[in-house]
């Protein structure tokens, strides 16, 4: 745990005691805060009372002498509507933040010098997280990994020199988070996300420039648009810009190209890592992952040559583009976190035959967007409230068949890949949607997926990968 002692001897109004509140609530209470506690689930504030928490319905607070109110990352602070604690802060004058926000405070006032990689995107932040805490822990660092991946920020150890933070950071996060300043800012790229709660592209897009504007450093995704117009504003504004890419050729960055790393620096280009052949970096995606990692450890000054070397020893992250399973021919790939077109666009540009497995509840869009990658669909097994609008995309266009739920989806994928004669086959579950329709939460979804391949007739005869 971090103790938060920056509102030491305070009174702070927190909401929001799901697992990352519950953490701040217990950090603040640590470091010193009179910390009183609110949710909208009756349970969660039973929880946490049983914890020793102070807990109080915020709506008879005194809000007089409250120094913050902390906000989980999950509440409405502007769109669709502020939180009804969101608008009682407001017009007592008290400042709305986040545990990020708790997290930069402590840092700045317990240890600076701790490096602070922080990492945002639409999309590949979560691999590009465990990827550059990955590269630092194979080259001996030490090094705290959280954030909207996993662990809570504040139940990272406490800041002391030395001491990496490899942080990922969510919209929700960031827009809780007014001094974020980080030692390296890493952004991967935009598209349509979110925007129940941002309003429009353009709020969205301004939040997420806010982590590379706070930085030392910026590293920013290019392959987009928007990011390479955040990108011209920063270096416009004089900060510090490494560009780095999946899809393109670059001048002046870090991009991937036919399987390899490239660094362009003045004109001249060389190669400095590996890709090719590792199964967890497939892909154009994977390659702005990769580029975005390199960067990082190499603006920690940490060699081109060790940081190559422990690209290859990268498992990947569980439930994106994870091959859970080999029989002969045939992979079985878990990417149930693409819960929007543009993260399953990523998985089916990295396979050429496809037996995908896609639907839940549909996102803004759907899958028109992904038109292009229809040749390389074999068929498409749909599943969830979607499945019906899926169909009016794919029909004459794709083969599919309605199997409903994903244990069927993963048998009829199964048995009709088995009749395929082509070289390698992927049986793809990158489901273009989320979850919640049948599944609490993607990483269920991901695991219930495992279960299905494990539980196919003969799977004791495949390589079970994960």
């Amino acid at each position: 745990m971090i103790p938060v002692t920056t509102f030491q001897g305070m009174k702070v109004a927190l909401f929001g005691l799901g697992g990352s509140g519950l953490a701040t609530a217990r950090a603040l209470k640590a470091g010193g805060a009179e910390v009183v506690c609110h949710d909208d689930n009756e349970a969660r504030v039973r929880q946490a009372a049983d914890a020793g928490l102070a807990t109080l319905d915020l709506r008879v607070l005194d809000w007089d002498g409250v120094a913050a109110l902390v906000l989980s990352p999950g509440v409405p602070l502007t769109h669709p509507v502020p939180h009804w604690t969101v608008d009682l802060a407001r017009e007592a004058g008290v400042e709305i933040i986040g545990d990020v926000e708790l997290f930069c405070r402590e840092r700045r006032k317990q240890c600076l010098s701790a490096p602070f990689i922080a990492i945002t995107g639409t999309n590949g932040k979560s691999t590009t997280t465990a990827l550059i805490a990955h590269l630092l822990k194979e080259l001996g660092l030490d090094v705290e990994v959280g954030g909207n991946i996993g662990t809570p920020v504040l139940e990272l150890q406490p800041p002391v020199p030395g001491r990496h933070y490899v942080v990922e950071c969510s919209s929700y996060q960031i827009d809780l988070s007014p001094t974020l300043d980080p030692t390296i800012g890493v952004h991967m790229n935009l598209s349509p996300d979110h925007l129940d709660r941002h309003g429009t592209m353009e709020n969205y897009a301004a939040i997420k420039e806010r982590l590379v504007a706070g930085s030392k450093l910026a590293i920013i995704g290019v392959d987009d648009r928007l990011s390479s117009q955040i990108a011209d504003r920063l270096e416009l504004a004089h900060k510090p810009v490494c560009r780095i890419a999946g899809e393109r050729e670059l001048t002046e960055g870090i991009y991937a190209s036919h399987g390899f790393l490239i660094e362009a620096h003045s004109g001249t280009q060389r190669q400095v890592a590996l890709l090719g052949g590792v199964d967890s970096l497939r892909g154009d995606h994977n390659g702005q992952n990769a580029a975005a990692s390199f960067a990082a450890l190499r603006a920690l000054e940490q060699p081109s040559e060790k940081i190559a070397a422990a690209l290859t020893t990268f498992p990947g992250l569980h439930h994106r583009m994870e091959i859970v399973a080999k029989r002969g021919r045939v992979l079985f790939v878990n990417d149930s976190k693409a819960t929007n077109a543009d993260a399953a666009a990523r998985a089916l540009s990295s396979f050429e035959r496809i037996y995908w497995i896609a639907g839940g509840r549909a996102k803004e869009g759907g899958i028109s967007s992904l038109d292009e990658y229809f040749p390389k669909i074999a068929k498409t097994f749909l599943i969830g409230e979607a499945a019906e609008d899926f169909v009016k995309v794919l029909e004459g266009r794709v083969p599919f068949r309605i199997s409903g739920t994903l244990p069927q989806a993963v048998v009829d994928a199964a048995g009709e890949a088995a009749e395929d004669g082509a070289e390698e086959i992927a049986i793809l579950l990158s489901p273009a949607c989320a979850s919640f329709d049948q599944y609490p939460n993607f990483e269920l979804r991901g695991a219930a997926f495992v279960d299905a391949v494990r539980a196919l007739p003969g799977a004791g005869n495949s390589q079970e990968v994960a």
